[in-house]
């Protein structure tokens, strides 16, 4: 029983660390996803959840700094009975948000580890039903006292752990992910992200005399009755589907792939760190014609022009999707630098590079 015990206490204590630290690497990317879980349960639910929008990112850095505090805690057997009591508040906050997306299918993916790994909804919450009974589990089965000289060992090791996952959340939401998971990471070429990697593969399901058969090729017999298309090799799909560029003369998605290309983004104007447009000005002007600069941002025209002379950022605009340029960069305003669709570079706010590295990056 105590082997049992252990295998399982170790089993959730790694995965809350193994979890909590992919999204401790991305608040920014954890607190997009909480927004739109608040967006979707004001109108679903209760109103009151758009309040909590605005406080998206605090609530994205406790979460996501708890989950590896906890996850070290049960691996030390801190204070066994309050590590386990939170874990059970944890897990079940998390299962009623993957349970209501499974349910009504309003959010395909939890954010459960971040970009890195993807579940559907329905595994999701399989995966929080799981972690709910091993928690229960250990809950009910707690036995274990440390010695006082564990204790305060136990004590150090989760206040390290507590310093050392805050500092390195904050740092990710000041700058940049430590580790890109997303397909405009540096050294992606968008255009070959936006193709399947091989031609898909499908299987036909057809039914006749009350037997169903599977067709690679759609039968040309008429006495087969369609069920069924389904898709083998969805790992084929392009892992960029829905970036997009343009303006009121058209679309000019295709122009962005070629050349060298500079683009400020600025998804949302109204939440556009300002201060910062001065290095990016300072930059801008430093490149003269020898990069090609651009905005990108998905707030309208007349209110974008309007922050355009406010802060004399003096350069073309295009429309871009606001869900795309937040998967783009974790900055507003962020910078995202294209050779011929290939990303050479990407920089936060706090982190406007000189002209002469931009310049090095695309020789």
């Amino acid at each position: 029983m105590k082997l049992v015990l252990t295998a399982v206490r170790f089993f959730v204590g790694g995965l809350f660390i193994f979890s909590g630290l992919i999204k401790v690497n991305d608040p920014v990317g954890t607190a997009i996803k909480m927004e739109e879980y608040f967006e979707i349960f004001s109108l679903d639910i209760a109103g009151f959840f758009h309040y909590l929008v605005p406080f998206s990112l605090a609530i994205s850095i406790f979460l996501v700094v708890i989950e590896v505090v906890l996850g070290v805690a049960l691996l030390v057997n801190f204070k066994q009975n309050w590590t386990l009591k939170s874990l059970l508040v944890i897990i079940v906050f998390f299962t009623a948000l993957t349970g209501f997306s499974a349910i009504t299918n309003s959010v395909t993916d939890c954010g459960c580890f971040g970009d890195a790994i993807k579940l559907t909804p329905w595994e999701s919450f399989i995966k929080d039903l799981v972690l709910l009974a091993m928690i229960l589990f250990l809950y009910l089965s707690q036995h274990d006292i440390q010695s006082k000289s564990a204790e305060k060992r136990s004590f150090f090791i989760v206040s390290a752990t507590l310093i050392l996952s805050l500092g390195l959340a904050l740092y990710a939401v000041a700058h940049l992910p430590f580790i890109d998971f997303r397909a405009y990471k540096v050294g992606n070429h968008i255009p070959t992200e936006m193709k399947p990697s091989e031609d898909f593969v499908y299987e036909y399901v057809m039914e006749k005399d009350g037997k169903e058969y599977r067709f690679e090729n759609y039968p040309t017999d008429k006495s087969y009755q369609f069920v069924a298309m389904n898709h083998l090799n969805p790992e084929a799909a392009p892992k960029i589907t829905d970036f997009g560029v343009w303006n009121d003369d058209g679309d000019f998605t295709a122009e962005v792939f070629t050349g060298n290309k500079l683009f400020v983004i600025l998804y949302d104007v109204s939440k556009t760190n300002e201060t910062s447009i001065t290095d990016i000005n300072t930059l801008i002007q430093a490149l003269g014609d020898q990069i090609e600069v651009y905005a990108l941002t998905a707030s309208d025209g007349t209110t974008f022009e309007t922050f355009q002379k406010k802060v004399n950022l003096a350069i073309p605009y295009y429309y871009t999707d606001a869900t795309v340029l937040k998967t783009i960069t974790r900055s507003n305003p962020g910078l995202w630098l294209l050779q011929d669709g290939t990303v050479k570079g990407k920089w936060h706010y706090n982190d406007v590079p000189n002209y002469g590295e931009l310049l090095d990056l695309v020789q």
